[in-house]
């Protein structure tokens, strides 16, 4: 089973976004997704937003950068402290931590991982939380950390 929903052709940008590396996309390019999430939107029901699909589907679709900049939307709207706000920031710095692995960058790449982790340890591990199960994200964050032992020394 996937965390990650489809990525549409209608959303895909033109390029990952890898900052040193590729062109930066044009600025507004995300606003009319960013802007799914608006005052009615419920905090416990952001993850119905066409924004948090989004950005998990880039997740998954290796938009990193990407990811980032829509899901900074959602999280903006969770209640703090709450366990929708430690799961958005967790996918938030998922992505994060997998834009430094392309970027080289191992350390910033582990550090990541722990915040991830933490964020994590903050929800519940029995029910979903934002429709999304913990025990799936947990795995996809020991494959990022696979992959940093597979390329890079402690």
């Amino acid at each position: 089973m996937s965390v990650w929903p489809e990525l549409s052709e209608t959303l895909r940008p033109p390029h990952v976004y890898v900052p040193g590396q590729t062109p930066r996309h044009p600025e507004g390019w995300f606003d009319e997704i960013k802007s799914t999430v608006d005052a009615a939107a419920a905090p416990t029901a952001l993850h119905q937003t066409p924004a948090f699909q989004t950005g998990l589907a880039y997740l998954g679709a290796g938009y990193f950068w990407e990811c980032h900049e829509v899901l900074e939307a959602v999280w903006m709207r969770t209640a703090d402290p709450s366990a929708e706000r430690d799961l958005v920031q967790a996918l938030i710095q998922l992505a994060n931590a997998r834009l430094k692995l392309l970027m080289e960058r191992p350390r910033a790449a582990r550090r990541l991982c722990d915040m991830v982790q933490a964020h994590l340890a903050r929800c519940p591990a029995d029910v979903p939380v934002l429709g999304v199960r913990i025990d799936l994200l947990e795995r996809e964050l020991q494959v990022t950390r696979s992959e940093l032992n597979m390329h890079y020394k402690s």
